[in-house]
């Protein structure tokens, strides 16, 4: 809030502001404890905030969803290599990760009275080769690292199973009350036991960011659906910007769609950085006036992230998002590209596939499902002029990480534009947004890609493919299965396209028309990478 008019205090403003700042422990008790009980609708009274639409940060912390699945995750620590996956693609901030030094660990369980209790939880700690046996081995003193879940935020999506993938070191197991007093007894110990020392970060391995406080500004306690694409996409962001920039140094202008729903159904928010929600069309605009006031109070070091879904930013919000990369101004903006618009209930956008079958895109007896061809949001945004330009997903970890952090790096604009699985319209279960995402850049359905102006002068130069399987070649070939896989075999394991394939399996005249859309588009990034001659 400004405090100046034409450069001079307002008094008047300074004291409203004064008065309505939130007591963020009296909000916790009485407004969120009301809703927390069930009381709320009944006795909860009107006030300021609420006509303002002010939530504090991180009151998502204390909302409860263990009562939504009937299973959770197990931790199997004699299997775990401290990979971090399932760390990095829990959607809800349900599983953490702690490194922690031998000594400091026996300090910890001394303070525990029961023997077999102490004893379990030692064994939630393991000697992994990460961060015990190669740091043992070099003298360096090795770290002993530990997978906690949080009860009270799983939805048991199993998304975490999942990317843990040939490791199996978790696997869900049915809920008891004798399971469930264990994982809050584990959760609070994680929480009451000291940070991770930073020896234990290597910067090089950019999972490892998840192991700092500074990285976890999203908390968790939102209220998105099982294993959603968007919110593991949110998370992994604001991990990258905080862990080199700090939570105090972040802002987010979100335009309204799901993203802003599930982050801010009153009271529960789950970010620990401030953010606004604008209109559906214009997040841009608005981010480019919050930028110009930060310039003006030389905060041009803080990091401002516009977030919106196709629909925002390939549809309506187009013209405010050119208009934002045109003015050259220092901000990033980060497209959850579901392909519909997941807050309507399915309808089509134009970043939806051709065939896919949606809301006003229906597939029935004469159309079947979009015919128009999909709006490429990044290879757009290319043509601007020294814009940094992303194309990724949350199953390339260490791609998505680079392209955020060379967006915050990137003296002007920047896009990210990453592939999320939206579960309920992509017709996929509840686990599957990390192998999802993994395909489609697989069968060049969304190749990943970065773009920076700063690489040379031709285009070439600038456009790297690195990330995607065999480059020079038109489909992916599977070494094991020898398997094409091209836009047939992903469409194939969706049911927004289900339609579009017999009981054999085969696909339709549509969907070859719309692999063809896909095979020409890549050739596309190969000609502009300099890669197809």
């Amino acid at each position: 809030m400004s405090t100046h008019v034409n450069g001079t205090p307002d008094q008047a403003l300074i004291n409203d502001f004064r008065e309505n700042v939130v007591d963020i422990a009296d909000f916790n008790e009485r407004v969120v404890g009301a809703y927390n009980n069930g009381t709320a609708e009944i006795g909860l009274e009107a006030d300021i905030q609420v006509s303002r639409s002010v939530v504090p940060a991180g009151t998502g912390a204390l909302r409860d969803f263990s009562y939504i699945a009937p299973d959770i995750p197990e931790f199997l620590s004699d299997k775990c290599v401290g990979c971090m996956d399932c760390v990095t693609q829990c959607p809800d901030t349900a599983i953490l990760a702690k490194v922690i030094e031998p000594e400091t660990l026996d300090e910890q369980l001394s303070g525990m009275d029961d023997e077999a209790a102490r004893e379990k939880m030692s064994e939630q700690w393991t000697e992994t080769n990460k961060y015990w046996k190669v740091r043992e081995k070099k003298g360096l003193g090795g770290g002993k690292f530990g997978i906690f879940i949080d009860p009270t935020k799983c939805k048991g999506c199993a998304e975490c199973v999942d990317a843990c993938g040939d490791h199996d070191a978790l696997k869900m197991i049915v809920k008891n009350s004798e399971n469930m007093d264990w994982y809050r007894d584990a959760f609070h110990f994680f929480n009451q036991a000291p940070n991770t020392p930073r020896k234990f970060i290597n910067e090089r391995a950019l999972a490892d960011m998840m192991l700092s406080d500074d990285s976890l500004l999203y908390v968790g306690g939102a209220g998105s659906c099982m294993g959603c694409g968007e919110a593991t996409a949110l998370r992994m962001m604001l991990a990258a910007t905080g862990f080199v920039y700090g939570k105090e140094n972040v802002g987010i202008v979100a335009a309204t769609g799901c993203n802003t729903v599930y982050t801010s159904t009153y009271p529960y928010n789950p970010y620990l950085v401030p953010w606004t929600n604008s209109l559906f069309e214009n997040a841009p605009a608005d981010a480019m006036g919050v930028r110009a006031k930060w310039d003006q109070n030389g905060w041009s070091d803080k990091r401002l992230w516009v977030i919106g879904g196709d629909g925002a930013m390939l549809d309506i919000g187009f013209q405010s998002l050119s208009r934002m990369l045109a003015s050259g101004m220092d901000i990033k903006v980060l497209v959850l590209d579901t392909q519909v618009y997941s807050n309507t209930g399915g309808q089509a956008s134009t970043g939806s596939y051709m065939g896919q079958n949606a809301k006003m895109a229906t597939h029935g007896k004469d159309i079947h499902g979009k015919t128009e061809n999909r709006k490429e949001i990044a290879n757009i945004c290319m043509m601007h002029k020294d814009v940094y330009v992303a194309q990724t997903t949350c199953a390339h970890t260490n791609h998505f990480y680079k392209a955020i952090m060379e967006a915050n790096e990137y003296p002007g604009p920047a896009i990210v534009n990453v592939f999320t699985t939206c579960q309920p319209e992509h017709g996929v279960a509840d686990d599957m947004a990390y192998h999802q995402a993994k395909l489609a850049a697989d069968s060049r359905t969304f190749p990943v890609f970065i773009y920076d102006p700063r690489k040379g002068e031709r285009f070439r130069e600038r456009l790297s493919l690195v990330g995607n399987p065999n480059v020079k070649a038109d489909w992916y070939v599977h070494p094991k299965t020898k398997e094409e896989i091209n836009f047939c075999y992903f469409a194939k394991t969706e049911g927004r396209f289900a339609k579009h394939f017999d009981r054999e399996g085969k696909p339709s005249s549509d969907m070859l028309v719309a692999q063809q859309d896909r095979l020409e588009n890549w050739r596309l990034l190969q000609d502009l990478a300099g890669i197809r001659q």
